[in-house]
């Protein structure tokens, strides 16, 4: 599938967890939108806006199992993230509970605002390897305590590309009056997602990366009795709106002054490029291309993966464990002299090299990162 995308052929990318990589085709239809918008910004925004917008959120509803009127567009997770955490009202000694496997820029996000509030965010330790669905579940909830407000976990962690335990955690914290907040960032196109059923009162999830839409295109979704909690992080013309729509939550989301909405227009044709790629059998085979690595990778260094070999707690991205090293140097030479482009993380002092496999992957680019690997940290 390689030629189907816009990739530098001469780099072995195997990093398309970070930003994704938008396909030809997909990358046609966002330029055909923004022609259209120049052609006549007065009647594309003025006029026609609204209605694309809902023919845009009711292809994505369809697709993550949620109403049209419970998802908005946003620009990436992290805008949508705060978007609901800066309108929670945290009073001093509330709680919010997270894990240490957590997007650094959201554990900045609930750092200054529990700052700014007199509130604590708790990551509780979540250690690897994992063994089983349960250790993980109670390793979390033994962090509630009576001031926990907000329970904050990811689907699919971004350190760690790890694939939690979720459902459990959130019916738990309904029945204890906690709210939920899940950061799906790596989800959507990666795992299947039914948003109805799952049950969460927030998901955030990037459109970019797994369901390779172009980049500046991610949603927020807020389960219907939570969306009066939400309040516009930008006040514009869906606050007090002249001609109010069935959603409140939608009025004061969507429209955020002028800007190039072609990223959220083109959602639906990455939707259908998927189902006309056969989109279950890619990720199938991407899944097993990870496996392959995760095996090389452990036997090269001995040392175990973080989780049993199952496609519950990964699918097309692992953290795969390295001995110490140093990891400025790694990253550096693993792109000059053997032009691969992939993370190489430190998290709670250890040092992992992070695979995203995608359908432009082979197993020849997973045997060139082991050998790369094989001669600069053996």
């Amino acid at each position: 599938m390689r030629d189907l995308f816009l990739l530098d052929p001469d780099v072995i990318f195997l990093n398309h967890g970070s930003f994704g990589a938008c396909p030809k085709p997909i990358f046609d239809e966002y330029q055909r939108w923004q022609r259209e918008l120049e052609r006549q910004p007065v009647e594309f925004l003025g006029r026609r806006f609204n209605d694309l917008m809902r023919e845009a959120r009711s292809a994505l509803g369809n697709y993550l199992g949620a109403d049209a009127d419970d998802l908005v567009y946003v620009t990436n997770a992290t805008v949508g993230l705060n978007i609901v955490a800066r309108s929670l009202e945290l009073h001093p000694g509330d709680e919010v509970l997270s894990t240490d496997h957590e997007y650094g820029a959201l554990d900045r996000t609930w750092r200054f605002l529990c700052a700014k509030h007199g509130a604590k965010y708790i990551r509780q330790p979540v250690r690897v390897p994992i063994q089983s669905a349960e250790e993980v579940i109670e390793a979390i909830w033994s962090g509630v305590s009576d001031r926990t407000r907000v329970l904050f976990i990811s689907h699919i962690t971004s350190p760690t590309a790890i694939t939690l335990p979720i459902k459990s955690l959130i019916d738990r914290a309904r029945e204890r009056g906690i709210i939920t907040m899940i950061d799906g960032a790596h989800a959507p196109g990666q795992i299947d997602l039914n948003l109805r059923e799952l049950g969460a009162d927030f998901y955030n999830g990037n459109l970019h990366k797994w369901l390779m839409s172009p980049k500046g295109s991610a949603f927020l979704y807020a389960r219907k009795a939570m969306q009066h909690l939400v309040e516009p992080l930008v006040v514009s013309w869906g606050w007090e709106a002249e001609k109010p729509s069935v959603s409140k939550f939608v009025d004061e989301q969507e429209w955020q002054g002028t800007r190039d909405i072609a990223a959220f227009l083109s959602v639906p044709a990455a939707i259908q490029f998927q189902r006309d790629h056969d989109w279950p059998r890619v990720r199938r085979d991407c899944h097993e291309l990870v496996r392959y690595a995760r095996q090389q990778v452990s036997d090269l260094f001995g040392l175990p993966p973080l989780t049993p070999d199952a496609e519950q707690w990964f699918a097309q991205m692992s953290a795969l464990p390295l001995p110490a090293c140093d990891l400025d140097t790694l990253k550096r030479r693993l792109y000059d002299e053997y032009r691969i482009e992939i993370p190489v993380i430190h998290w709670n002092e250890r040092c992992f090299v992070r695979i995203s496999v995608q359908g432009y992957n082979t197993q020849a680019d997973v045997d060139h990162l082991v050998a790369a690997l094989r001669a600069l940290c053996v």
